[in-house]
């Protein structure tokens, strides 16, 4: 990767905007028919973008690891996510707004469905509504243990955030989320005789979670993962001298664009409502990043026919976005989510760069199978942030 130092003698100030649209979990794999969600959408209007513009395929992490959302991200702003290690609870935490101190342990919490014989039936517990993860929330902050606060916030949906204050905590903690269903939750367990305290601490407050969420259903247990204390990174105005905004509309979002020093302008719930945030603040800023959630939720779901109706509510959008008149624009994702597998996984993910600096396609489409024999090629993710720059004339020259 290249050195932060080269990107601040590099990095010049400019007019030009940037908008950079992440479609988390975009890319997908074939379905019986042999074409995957993108394949199998309708989008007119990115399949003509792609013929102007120049394809690629973005690896996250590195090949055959499938990257969480957290350094799926990282790398697109350029940050190095094997060096730069940031825990879900922490982006949970600043998600939420948060304020996370230095020696805070924060760690996203799922609401979940147990069986009488306590095993997970539902790692999600039906996706409840958000009103009653609040009201659940306010049960779990009654909770208290010996020599730590807790704060319990909701997050969204069937997430929330956990956050033990005290002296002498430790992150070095595993995670009770098994992962799959049919199984108990995990105890926790300290990962060095440091943490031996705060995991008995988490696996209190999983048993009084437990009493106190008996009678509820769907929603009665909880899974932890993530442990995190807040890291400490280089800005991203620092970095590329940029005044960046971000617009999303779940927290984790949110506080991975904090996390990097963007603003994180308020917007409303749907794709569209985005889009309008970004209409409304575009004279205040000049790179712009726009998370759009829906297409990895449908992909987590294994619901193939919903995530290629959410690709083709995005490709309605693009015409929006681009009748603003970006310098440059792309579109890409922190990582595949194909509804077939049902998870996160490690293929290369379809990515479009349009400005009028590229050698575009000519040919239309934009698919998973294009972005593979596209112009850029198979790259690291991590060098997107090089490419907008200098497609946005934001950079000087390298050496004499």
């Amino acid at each position: 990767m290249v050195p932060f130092d080269v990107w601040r003698e590099l990095a010049a100030k400019t007019p030009s905007k940037i908008v950079l649209v992440v479609v988390d979990g975009l890319g997908g794999l074939p379905d019986a028919s042999g074409r995957t969600e993108l394949e199998a959408a309708h989008t007119p209007n990115l399949d003509a973008l792609a013929a102007r513009s120049s394809l690629g395929a973005t690896v996250g992490v590195a090949a055959g690891i499938s990257p969480g959302s957290g350094p799926g991200h990282l790398a697109l702003f350029g940050y190095d996510p094997i060096r730069y290690v940031v825990g879900r609870g922490a982006l949970s935490a600043l998600g939420v707004g948060f304020d996370l101190g230095p020696d805070d342990v924060a760690l996203r919490m799922n609401f979940a469905t147990l069986d009488e014989a306590g095993n997970v039936i539902d790692r999600r517990a039906g996706r409840i509504p958000t009103e009653t993860n609040r009201r659940l929330v306010e049960k779990l902050r009654t909770i208290r243990l010996p020599s730590a606060q807790v704060f319990v916030e909701t997050e969204r949906e069937y997430r929330a955030v956990l956050v033990l204050r005290g002296e002498g905590l430790s992150d070095r903690v595993t995670d009770t989320d098994p992962q799959r269903t049919g199984v108990p939750p995990l105890p926790v367990r300290p990962e060095t005789p440091e943490a031996q305290r705060t995991a008995d601490l988490l696996n209190q407050f999983v048993a009084k979670a437990r009493e106190l969420l008996r009678g509820e259903h769907p929603a009665n247990g909880v899974l932890l993962r993530g442990a995190a204390k807040r890291p400490h990174l280089p800005t991203f105005g620092e970095l590329y001298r940029l005044t960046p905004a971000a617009i999303a509309v779940y927290p984790m979002y949110r506080g991975l664009a904090r996390l990097v020093g963007m603003e994180v302008l308020q917007t409303g719930e749907s794709m569209a409502d985005e889009v309008q945030t970004l209409r409304q603040h575009w004279d205040r800023f000049d790179f712009f990043f726009v998370h759009f959630k829906p297409a990895d939720s449908a992909g987590e779901d294994g619901d193939f026919a919903r995530k290629a109706r959410v690709l083709e509510e995005i490709d309605r959008l693009v015409p929006e976005v681009l009748a603003l008149r970006p310098d440059v624009f792309a579109l890409g994702g922190d990582h595949a989510t194909p509804s077939t597998y049902r998870s996160h996984s490690w293929h290369p993910v379809p990515f479009l760069l349009h400005s009028p600096w590229v050698l575009p396609e000519g040919t239309p489409g934009f698919s998973e199978r294009a972005a593979v024999r596209g112009v850029l090629g198979r790259f690291p993710a991590i060098e997107i942030m090089g490419l907008l720059l200098a497609h946005a004339q934001k950079l000087t020259r390298y050496g004499a």
